[in-house]
Protein backbone atom coordinates (compact mmCIF):
# COMPACT_ATOMS: atom_id res chain seq x y z
CA UNK A 1 0.00 0.00 0.00
CA UNK A 2 1.47 3.35 -1.02
CA UNK A 3 1.32 6.54 1.03
CA UNK A 4 -0.89 9.36 -0.26
CA UNK A 5 -0.82 12.59 1.76
CA UNK A 6 -4.20 14.33 1.31
CA UNK A 7 -4.50 18.03 0.47
CA UNK A 8 -5.88 20.38 3.14
CA UNK A 9 -6.72 24.11 3.31
CA UNK A 10 -3.81 26.49 3.78
CA UNK A 11 -3.15 27.74 7.33
CA UNK A 12 -5.03 24.84 8.93
CA UNK A 13 -4.07 24.48 12.58
CA UNK A 14 -2.43 21.05 12.88
CA UNK A 15 -0.99 19.25 15.90
CA UNK A 16 2.63 18.06 15.88
CA UNK A 17 3.36 15.22 18.31
CA UNK A 18 6.94 14.33 19.18
CA UNK A 19 8.65 11.86 21.47
CA UNK A 20 12.22 11.87 22.83
CA UNK A 21 10.73 11.73 26.31
CA UNK A 22 7.13 12.06 27.43
CA UNK A 23 4.76 12.71 24.49
CA UNK A 24 4.78 16.38 23.52
CA UNK A 25 2.15 18.00 21.27
CA UNK A 26 1.98 21.57 19.92
CA UNK A 27 -0.20 23.43 17.42
CA UNK A 28 1.47 24.22 14.09
CA UNK A 29 0.02 26.75 11.63
CA UNK A 30 2.64 26.48 8.90
CA UNK A 31 2.27 22.87 7.69
CA UNK A 32 2.17 22.56 3.89
CA UNK A 33 1.86 19.51 1.65
CA UNK A 34 4.94 19.15 -0.55
CA UNK A 35 4.07 15.91 -2.33
CA UNK A 36 2.17 12.65 -2.01
CA UNK A 37 4.78 11.53 0.53
CA UNK A 38 6.05 14.65 2.29
CA UNK A 39 5.00 17.69 4.28
CA UNK A 40 6.98 20.68 5.53
CA UNK A 41 6.45 22.90 8.57
CA UNK A 42 8.37 25.58 10.38
CA UNK A 43 9.45 25.61 14.01
CA UNK A 44 11.10 28.32 16.06
CA UNK A 45 14.79 27.63 16.64
CA UNK A 46 14.26 27.47 20.41
CA UNK A 47 11.17 25.24 20.30
CA UNK A 48 11.17 22.17 22.54
CA UNK A 49 9.62 20.24 19.63
CA UNK A 50 12.60 21.02 17.41
CA UNK A 51 15.04 19.84 20.09
CA UNK A 52 13.04 16.63 20.42
CA UNK A 53 13.00 16.06 16.65
CA UNK A 54 16.76 16.46 16.50
CA UNK A 55 17.05 13.78 19.21
CA UNK A 56 14.30 11.48 17.89
CA UNK A 57 12.99 12.29 14.40
CA UNK A 58 9.91 10.03 14.53
CA UNK A 59 6.77 12.16 14.86
CA UNK A 60 3.14 12.57 13.87
CA UNK A 61 1.17 15.47 12.42
CA UNK A 62 -2.60 15.47 12.93
CA UNK A 63 -4.81 17.46 10.56
CA UNK A 64 -8.53 18.14 11.08
CA UNK A 65 -10.14 20.49 8.60
CA UNK A 66 -13.41 21.31 6.91
CA UNK A 67 -14.52 19.09 4.08
CA UNK A 68 -14.31 15.82 5.94
CA UNK A 69 -10.61 15.80 6.70
CA UNK A 70 -9.27 14.10 9.79
CA UNK A 71 -6.00 12.21 9.49
CA UNK A 72 -2.61 11.70 11.11
CA UNK A 73 0.63 11.56 9.15
CA UNK A 74 3.46 9.67 10.80
CA UNK A 75 7.03 9.38 9.69
CA UNK A 76 10.51 10.81 10.07
CA UNK A 77 11.32 14.51 10.33
CA UNK A 78 14.42 16.02 8.75
CA UNK A 79 15.67 19.58 9.24
CA UNK A 80 16.13 20.83 5.68
CA UNK A 81 16.73 24.57 6.16
CA UNK A 82 17.91 26.39 9.29
CA UNK A 83 16.32 29.67 8.15
CA UNK A 84 13.03 29.75 6.25
CA UNK A 85 11.73 33.27 6.81
CA UNK A 86 13.04 33.21 10.38
CA UNK A 87 12.11 29.65 11.39
CA UNK A 88 13.68 26.23 10.94
CA UNK A 89 12.24 24.33 7.97
CA UNK A 90 11.41 20.71 8.73
CA UNK A 91 10.32 18.08 6.20
CA UNK A 92 8.22 15.14 7.36
CA UNK A 93 8.83 12.09 5.19
CA UNK A 94 5.48 10.37 5.61
CA UNK A 95 5.50 6.63 6.12
CA UNK A 96 1.84 6.15 7.08
CA UNK A 97 -1.46 7.99 6.83
CA UNK A 98 -4.12 7.15 9.38
CA UNK A 99 -7.56 8.27 8.20
CA UNK A 100 -9.75 9.16 11.19
CA UNK A 101 -12.97 9.66 9.25
CA UNK A 102 -15.95 7.45 9.96
CA UNK A 103 -19.34 7.40 8.22
CA UNK A 104 -21.01 8.00 11.59
CA UNK A 105 -19.70 11.58 11.91
CA UNK A 106 -18.62 14.55 9.80
CA UNK A 107 -15.93 17.17 10.22
CA UNK A 108 -17.66 20.39 9.17
CA UNK A 109 -14.94 22.83 10.20
CA UNK A 110 -11.41 22.92 11.49
CA UNK A 111 -10.15 25.03 14.35
CA UNK A 112 -11.33 28.61 13.81
CA UNK A 113 -8.27 30.75 14.44
CA UNK A 114 -6.60 33.87 13.09
CA UNK A 115 -3.64 36.09 13.80
CA UNK A 116 -4.57 39.23 15.71
CA UNK A 117 -1.28 40.87 14.76
CA UNK A 118 -0.73 41.89 11.12
CA UNK A 119 3.04 41.40 11.36
CA UNK A 120 2.62 37.85 12.72
CA UNK A 121 0.10 37.05 9.95
CA UNK A 122 2.50 38.29 7.27
CA UNK A 123 5.39 36.29 8.77
CA UNK A 124 3.25 33.15 8.91
CA UNK A 125 2.30 33.55 5.23
CA UNK A 126 5.98 34.12 4.37
CA UNK A 127 7.00 30.97 6.22
CA UNK A 128 4.42 28.88 4.35
CA UNK A 129 5.58 30.34 1.02
CA UNK A 130 9.19 29.54 1.88
CA UNK A 131 8.32 26.01 2.97
CA UNK A 132 6.53 25.31 -0.31
CA UNK A 133 9.79 26.04 -2.12
CA UNK A 134 11.45 23.18 -0.19
CA UNK A 135 9.44 20.66 -2.23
Amino acid sequence: MSVQVPDWPEATACVLSTGAGAPHAIPVSTAVRLSATSVAFGLGARRESLRRLRDEPRCALTVMAAGGLAFTLSGTAVVVDEDVAGVVGVRLDVEAVQDHMNPRFAVDAGVAWRWTDDEAAAKDAGVRAGLKRLG
